[in-house]
């Protein structure tokens, strides 16, 4: 048997038995969802998932909300978009009407006031146009169309009055443009679409990886907008209990009331879970547990130390003419730089006639910085510096 799906097995082995918690009962869809439900996927790098457990399609809420955050920062900028929105974590239930004082801003976009607002930034003539655009970027996401689940829709639009209420507050303080009821119309349909735990396990990793999407290998938002929106997961990204969170488990996060789960590992994995049964703060209880024990069998927790970061790949080869090869691989960060001169000041004098080569061609990640700092040293030396595939030399 595959070691990865052995060991994620035993995982959802291990919370399959937990039974707190209870489905969301304020949405009478989501209330009837078969509560023993458990599923789980992760996608690496190169696209490859593993996807175990129950084979379910269910809503993807407030998981949504990231996603449409980073469409906001995509197309209008990070300096338009804080002006409607804030990135602190509110402190409250994610229902809750936490406005800024004196402008009325919501205090992050992962709570439902927040991400009305970020919803109501994004252009459309009508509600259906507006949703339409989100589903389309959701589904790019992805790597897949994805459908409105018309019937939870629905459901959410017969029990959202508290989120009308929020929009037409949000409009009194000019947060938000045009008509309060066709934006949380858009906002019902952007939470009403349906998707698998390996779509989310995507999603997420679109995020981790940069913005590139794990699968297609097309760039979804920029590298910038992606930390942007992971900067913010990590903090609000499971509403009240967000701080409980990271100290616990220390992945960046989005949860949604229908019992998905989103996390991440940057440039190492995405992985989606599911289970419909909620705690008091809306989170699934199982997959928090789920995400618990990966980030402490793997040492996946975001402040854990990590050396391969200071300590990058390095192979040393040598040519029959005296041309020094140096190779590396993994990612260059500022501190892994030094590791890289002190191996380069070894293979060459400056006194000596011996060329050297540095390909960086396959390094994940090169940090400008720690690049510029090796392209002095190596040119010092005589040599270049490799850092596109096709042999050419780029610039930092």
């Amino acid at each position: 048997m595959d070691p990865v799906r052995e060991m994620l097995g035993a995982v959802l082995d291990e919370v399959r038995g937990e039974d707190g918690g209870a489905t969301a009962q304020y949405i009478p869809e989501l209330a009837s969802a078969d509560p023993e439900q458990l599923a789980m996927a992760v996608v690496d790098p190169r696209g490859a998932s593993v996807a175990l457990g129950d084979d379910a399609l269910f809503t993807i809420q407030s998981i949504s909300k990231p996603f449409v955050f980073a469409l906001a920062l995509d197309e209008l900028g990070r300096d338009e978009v804080l002006q409607h929105v804030g990135v602190e974590p509110s402190g409250e239930p994610f229902n809750a009407i936490s406005l800024e004082e004196g402008t009325g801003r919501p205090a992050n976009p992962l709570i439902n006031a927040g991400a009305i607002a970020t919803t109501g930034l994004v252009p459309g003539p009508s509600a259906r146009e507006r949703a339409d655009r989100i589903v389309a970027v959701l589904s790019r996401f992805a790597g897949r169309p994805l459908e409105v689940d018309e019937t939870v829709c629905a459901s959410e639009a017969a029990t959202g009055e508290r989120n009308r209420a929020l929009a037409h507050l949000l409009r009194s303080y000019d947060v938000i443009d045009g008509d309060p009821n066709a934006i949380v119309e858009a906002y019902f349909r952007q939470c009403s679409v349906l998707v698998t735990v390996t779509d989310l396990a995507v999603m997420a990793g679109t995020l981790a990886f940069g913005g590139r999407h794990p699968v297609t290998g097309e760039q979804i938002v920029s590298a910038r907008t992606a930390r942007d929106v992971v900067s913010v997961m990590t903090s609000c990204g499971m509403y009240d209990a967000s701080g409980s969170w990271l100290i616990r488990v220390g992945l960046p996060a989005k949860s949604g009331v229908s019992g998905g789960i989103v996390a991440l590992s940057p440039s190492q994995f995405g992985v989606g879970v599911f289970s419909p049964r909620l705690d008091a703060y809306g989170n699934s209880t199982r997959g928090q547990l789920v995400l618990e024990r990966l980030s402490e069998q793997l040492g996946l927790h975001v402040f854990e130390q990590h050396r391969a970061i200071a300590t990058p790949g390095l192979a040393v080869e040598r040519d029959d003419d005296g041309t020094v090869h140096v190779v590396l691989d993994g990612e260059l960060s500022f501190s892994g730089a030094e590791r890289v001169l002190t191996a380069l000041r070894g293979v060459r004098r400056p006194a000596s006639d011996t060329r050297v080569l540095v390909d960086a061609s396959a390094m994940s990640q090169l940090q400008p910085a720690a690049l510029a700092v090796l392209r002095t040293e190596v040119e010092a030396l005589g040599g270049t510096v490799q850092t596109t595939r096709d042999g050419a030399d780029a610039t930092a």
